[in-house]
């Protein structure tokens, strides 16, 4: 099979007895499991997850390029470069030799995260049409600059603004906390994916809400696993303040 065969969303690996049925595309089905993985591998907090997270969200940007649905489209472009940034900010040792560790956030650091999230969902849930709308026909110009000759988008109103702006918004938040490796940020993941896997099974999805019902309890062990290694680093961090 060749590479542009397998990256059709049109081939069709399986069908999944789900609701009317639902044909997963090879593509789709690499994505996932490379999503999967990376979820995994960062709640374990190896860095290798985001190699999973570079290969998944380059398969879905071709998928949505394929869908037509180019504001996501453009989201996978920041997903892209919040992985490149993650994988070098987890890496990257300080004056002192060492590399970031797991912590909370500080108080007003949460306060501020907190402010930000809420006036952006706000905003974005008023306006989710006409943004979405603004960033696909940004999109489309962007690729008919490269010669794609792709035909302006037609989009319908969307059918739930308010929770598909707050996963939008809590999705951009908490990939910035997971790249500074603050646990909040899979608190996050597990109200996103449960609204995730409300939405989809909503709409008759049921393959992405199942996905999603993975993710959730994924997204649930990192909490706790997170939680006990800022625990283990605040303990540290006494010992030698006291030893000091």
């Amino acid at each position: 099979m060749s590479l542009f065969a397998l990256l059709d969303i049109n081939n069709t690996l399986v069908n999944i007895p789900l609701g009317d049925g639902y044909a997963m595309s090879w593509i789709e089905a690499f994505g996932t499991v490379f999503g999967l993985l990376c979820i995994w591998f960062a709640s374990q907090e190896k860095t290798i997850n985001y190699l999973f997270g570079l290969l998944n969200v380059t398969l879905f940007a071709v998928i949505f390029f394929q869908i037509q649905l180019y504001g996501l489209l453009l989201l996978q472009l920041f997903f892209f470069c919040a992985n490149i940034y993650g994988w070098y900010a987890w890496t990257r040792p300080n004056a002192q030799g060492e590399t970031l560790e797991v912590r909370w956030l500080s108080k007003q650091k949460l306060i501020a995260t907190a402010a930000v999230s809420v006036i952006s969902i706000t905003w974005l849930t008023i306006y989710i049409d006409a943004f979405f709308f603004s960033l696909a026909s940004f999109t489309v110009d962007g690729l008919n600059l490269l010669g794609t000759n792709l035909a302006s988008p037609v989009l319908e109103p969307d059918a739930f603004p308010f929770w598909d702006a707050t996963m939008t918004v809590l999705s951009v938040v908490a990939q910035v906390l997971m790249t500074r490796k603050y646990v909040e940020n899979w608190i996050l993941w597990v109200v996103i994916n449960v609204i995730s896997v409300g939405i989809y099974a909503t709409q008759g999805v049921y393959a992405m809400s199942a996905q999603y019902a993975i993710l959730m309890f994924i997204a649930a062990n990192g909490t706790r696993e997170w939680a006990r290694s800022a625990k283990r680093n605040d303990d540290k961090t006494l010992t030698q303040t006291a030893a000091a």
